[in-house]
């Protein structure tokens, strides 16, 4: 809508949109517990309302029943209540539609065949909240796959490989971040490479950094905030041709 109310005007413009930011955990990450409970924190920070927030999981099938089981301790382990009580990490969402919006979410997936290891459901009193929800058994015909939720919801899907992690990860209309967990950087770089994102993570996920250029690929916007880059949109170029 921005976009096509400055173009006609050929105002400049940048835009930093919507992301469906995927995660791969390797078969050869040294500690299922600690990456699990990382990319939890990346995928429910704030409620999950956050640009760069992890949205889907894929993890490789060797470590696949070992991963979920420390990633649905680590989200039943959180308190669920309003920001205003003690020790709360995580509450409610912003507003009604986006909380009706994950809802059918999760009621679609589950309709699909997905199975809920935790959560699933909007919560009670005040604020518009929704349990932390953990799905398994998700595909891509599902929307929780392949829609950005912007809430405390995600779905882990198991891969037989890097390739077939890669594929998935690609299948998408998003391009803002995509993280890959492994014990060397050969490995995650060789994925990092092929996917087309504006910032990738390797045994990280969900952070921006003041000197790293921040942008986005495909519907996931255009054009790059923070670093030199960030200060030059707000420049214009300047020729001048000298004769003495």
């Amino acid at each position: 809508y921005i976009y096509e109310k400055v173009a006609p005007k050929m105002v400049p413009c940048q835009l930093e949109l919507g992301g469906k930011d995927p995660v791969y955990i390797a078969d050869d990450i040294a500690d299922i517990k600690s990456a699990a409970a990382g990319i939890a924190d990346g995928a429910f920070y704030n409620n999950g309302q956050s640009c760069c927030a992890v949205e889907r999981v894929y993890v490789h099938e060797k470590i696949y029943d070992a991963y979920v089981k420390e990633f649905v301790e680590e989200v039943k382990s959180w308190k669920n209540g309003l920001p205003t009580e003690d020790g709360v990490y995580i509450s409610v969402v912003s507003r009604k539609p986006q909380v009706d919006f994950i809802d059918q979410q999760v009621k679609e997936a589950v309709a699909k065949g997905a199975k809920i290891l935790s959560g699933g459901k909007k919560t009670e009193g005040k604020g518009y909240g929704f349990e932390p929800t953990v799905l398994v058994n998700v595909d891509h015909t599902m929307s929780i796959m392949k829609d950005e939720s912007f809430g405390p919801v995600i779905g882990i899907m198991k891969v037989k490989n890097d390739e077939e992690a890669l594929k998935l990860m690609q299948d998408t209309e998003y391009g803002l971040t995509a993280a890959v967990y492994s014990k060397t950087f050969d490995r995650a770089q060789k994925i990092l490479s092929q996917i087309n994102s504006g910032t990738g993570y390797w045994n990280c996920c969900d952070r921006v950094s003041a000197p790293v250029p921040w942008s986005g690929r495909n519907h996931s916007g255009f054009g790059s905030t923070l670093s030199h880059m960030g200060i030059r949109a707000f420049t214009k170029p300047k020729a001048y041709h000298l004769r003495g």
